[in-house]
């Protein structure tokens, strides 16, 4: 590829790389939390600024982690059930763990990448997964919204003195760039340390998103609640400065003479003494009883502000939080009184139709980087079978007695093979069904009934064969 094209190619990519960056810089400073999300006056003192800085609390982060902790791969099958080719790649490729966060990445941010190049272990061909958060890959399609392969990427590799070097990815290629004064073909200093054939006629790049549109605008689980979690924060200081300055009653006094100071013949001259004053003040903030000799002296006290109206208030912005970004609200609050089976899936129902979605939406980008890293591994036939997908661990809050209860009545009433029914029993892997599956062969095996219906039959196709000679 010509060196000018590679620079029109980076010049397009470079600014979105760039605004992502910054993109992914605004959600972070939510989900850490380094954002209160209002402004303080200008006069405000060091005790404004601390009670500000109490008011961050992490809401957004709480939204993101309750979609991400309900999504969990478990197993990549086919029309033929589990393919094991490619789980040993995800294994190899320690996606067991990448997937963590990898859905962090595009629920927060709203999209992520799934990066396969060739690799060699032991001697063979393989593919190298990675997964990228926008910070580090920006992408275009010719067609945002329907494109499954982005037409070009370009991934930031690595950032020393003065140069930054690139990884460029184009339909059957990929090039490293490097941006800064060295030897070679350069354009502005853009020169092409590398490159190497990757025989795909796609770029080996894919999307996964958390909302996309059908013009390829991606949305994450921050930026659209950053307004609310800033209310939920400006309420949350508004109760912290009730609470410092006006939560207990105010003792007060009035008609009281202070004592003066006198002059060198004992006789007063008018002017408040400071230091016999404060002496009086600390008496009226500490005393339980205040005594005053002037007639004319009276007491009283103020009421304290009251703190419930903002409480109110604060669990009412949280309420709504949870309400727009489909949070259970007990999430939140961490109030859970009395709520039964039914009640519990009803609160969660919301959420379980989010996760759903956004399974959809990666299952079907796992599937794309699993058969891009078969191809890569000499899979062919699995790299070209459509069928390929991902499933996903049961992670919805169930009592065990219910769901098997449930499993059970489906097995004995409907007829529903027992074996097909494991996998969805709440909290296990595929991992621990091939278990069960392997002991219960085992089981038949070792089963009497079974070994003299192996004999029998195996006589019986003897004596036809021999009858037959």
């Amino acid at each position: 590829m010509d060196i000018r094209q590679v620079k029109k190619i980076y010049d397009r990519l470079l600014p979105t790389l760039n605004r992502q960056r910054r993109e992914c810089k605004r959600v972070d400073s939510w989900l850490k939390p380094l954002e209160r999300g209002f402004e303080l006056p200008a006069k405000a003192t060091r005790e404004h600024q601390g009670l500000a800085d109490l008011s961050r609390t992490p809401w957004l982060r709480l939204v993101v982690d309750n979609v991400t902790q309900a999504m969990y791969v478990d197993s990549i099958v086919g029309e033929d059930g589990r393919i094991d080719e490619l789980w040993r790649l995800w294994h190899d490729n320690a996606c067991d763990a990448q997937q963590i966060p990898n859905h962090r990445s595009f629920v927060a941010y709203g999209h992520s990448y799934g990066v396969v190049t060739p690799g060699v272990r032991a001697g063979q061909a393989t593919a190298k997964i990675r997964f990228v958060s926008p910070k580090s890959v920006a992408v275009e399609f010719e067609d945002a919204g329907a494109d499954l392969y982005p037409s070009a990427a370009l991934e930031s590799v690595s950032s020393q003195d003065d140069t930054l070097r690139y990884r460029l990815f184009v339909p059957g290629r990929v090039l490293t760039l490097v941006q800064g004064h060295r030897n070679g073909s350069t354009l502005d200093g853009l020169s092409v340390e590398s490159e190497y054939a990757t025989g795909l006629d796609v770029v080996p790049v894919v999307q996964f998103s958390n909302q996309k549109d059908l013009d390829g605008n991606v949305i994450g689980e921050v930026e659209p609640f950053i307004p609310t979690a800033q209310r939920i924060n400006k309420t949350a200081y508004d109760r912290l400065l009730a609470q410092h300055y006006n939560s207990w009653k105010v003792k007060y006094v009035t008609g009281l003479e202070l004592p003066t100071v006198a002059d060198e013949y004992g006789n007063p001259t008018g002017e408040v003494d400071q230091t016999e004053a404060e002496k009086v003040k600390m008496k009226l903030a500490q005393d339980d009883i205040l005594v005053a000799e002037e007639p004319d002296s009276k007491f009283g006290t103020l009421d304290a502000t009251a703190l419930e109206p903002f409480v109110t208030s604060w669990r009412s912005d949280i309420e709504a939080l949870a309400a727009v970004s489909q949070t259970p609200a007990h999430a939140l609050t961490g109030q859970l009184v009395n709520l039964n089976a039914e009640a519990l899936a009803a609160a969660r129902a919301p959420l379980t139709q989010k996760v759903f979605e956004r399974e959809k939406n990666a299952g079907a980008s796992y599937a794309r980087v699993l058969r891009l890293a078969a191809y890569f591994a000499g899979y062919d036939d699995i790299a070209g079978n459509e069928l390929v997908r991902v499933t996903w661990q049961d992670m919805e809050i169930r009592s065990l007695s219910q769901a098997v209860d449930a499993l059970g009545k489906a097995s004995q009433m409907l007829g529903v093979p027992a074996r097909g029914l494991w996998s969805h029993i709440p909290g296990v892997e595929a991992s621990d069904v091939q278990e069960w599956e392997r002991l219960a062969d085992e089981d038949n095996e070792r089963d009497p009934l079974n070994g003299l219906m192996r004999r029998h039959n195996a006589s019986t196709v003897e004596t036809v064969s021999g009858g037959d000679e």
